[in-house]
């Protein structure tokens, strides 16, 4: 071995730097510089989570902007420039649970004392309360139709999907391919056929033809999301059910749909959100009876004008049930977005 000299680094053996070679990187204080591949470094994540933090803001801005709508003042919400400061007022949600009617102050002196704030907010503006509004009706209209269309869309969805993933479906493709398309189609292209038809079999303005529509719709999105998850399950469960005793129908029940329940819940969610939200066919197909909260929220009308605090309110009330929904499930609608991504 050869002697050691201050200042004049040991050789290496030939055998170490092969050894060494093919370890970690080493710094000039024998640190190791060597990072995952996979792991982002602090510089990615700072960026990641700028953009992510930016996005959630710019996403926020106009609902925090419609709540602030909806607890001002007529006066304030119309007001410019807009104002940030001002006092809030219920006198949005009076306006859009009830209708009001302007009178003489002798008449509303000769009134007794008023039941409720917003009888109350009524009569400082030399007005009373003369009946509730129809926001409540739209509003159940609104959760029939859209409940009632996603069970639909998701039951037919599910058993399609189960039979395109399982069976040898002859041209399965092309009938693949011709369900997404009806997906594809603008709303507008259809909308007058749909009217004619509708008024024909006495389905306009009535819950079950939105609901047989919306289900129509739905069905095609259900059809392809779901054979993707049901894909993902191996077969082997299903004939080791069938090996059991049980019948294809049973093993369907009781292996399949607990194994899909997060496709299931995803598909259901975006299912969902379409019949919350859809306004084209609403507006064209539904005048009273059916009419549902999307194109009930624009026409309300106060004195003098749009009311915006009240359809600043009525959106406002309009997103708490999808809101509620989509929190309390999502665990399984990120399970299920994110879900086959990964290949075993």
């Amino acid at each position: 071995m050869e002697p050691l000299v201050p200042g004049v680094p040991r050789p290496i053996p030939q055998g170490d730097a092969g050894r060494l070679g093919s370890g970690p990187a080493l710094g000039p204080r024998g640190i190791s510089t060597a990072h995952s591949v996979v792991e982002p470094t602090a510089t990615a994540k700072g960026v990641a989570l700028t953009l992510v933090a930016l996005y959630a803001l710019i996403t926020l801005v106009p609902l925090v902007w419609i709540l602030l709508t909806s607890i001002k003042s007529p006066p304030d919400s119309i007001s410019y420039p807009p104002k940030v400061l001002f006092t809030p007022s219920i006198e949005g949600y009076c306006n859009l649970f009830t209708t009001r009617s302007r009178q003489t102050p002798e008449y509303i002196a000769s009134l007794p004392p008023p039941d409720d704030a917003c009888e109350e907010s009524a009569r400082r503006n030399s007005m009373v309360v003369v009946s509730r509004s129809n926001y409540v009706p739209r509003f159940v209209n609104s959760l029939i139709i859209a409940i009632g269309s996603t069970l639909l869309s998701v039951g037919l969805g599910v058993m399609a999907a189960y039979a395109f993933s399982r069976f040898k479906v002859p041209g399965k493709d092309d009938l693949m391919f011709f369900i997404l398309s009806t997906r594809m189609m603008p709303p507008i292209a259809v909308a007058i056929p749909i009217y004619l038809m509708y008024r024909e079999l006495g389905l306009s303005d009535t819950k079950l033809g939105m609901i047989l529509l919306y289900s129509a719709v739905n069905v095609s999105l259900a059809v392809w999301l779901l054979k993707g998850f049901i894909d993902e399950i191996p077969r082997e469960y299903e004939e080791a059910a069938m090996i059991d005793g049980y019948t294809r129908l049973q093993a369907f029940f009781k292996v399949v749909l607990p194994q899909a329940a997060t496709g299931i819940v995803a598909t259901a969610i975006f299912c969902l959100i379409f019949a919350w939200n859809e306004y084209a066919f609403a507006v064209l197909l539904t005048s009273g009876e059916a009419q549902t909260a999307p194109p009930f929220i624009p026409i309300i009308i106060g004195e003098g004008g749009q009311d915006w605090p009240a359809v600043a309110a009525g959106t406002m009330l309009f997103l708490i049930p999808i809101l509620v929904f989509t929190v309390l499930l999502r665990k399984h609608l990120l399970r299920g977005i994110t879900f086959g991504a990964v290949r075993k």
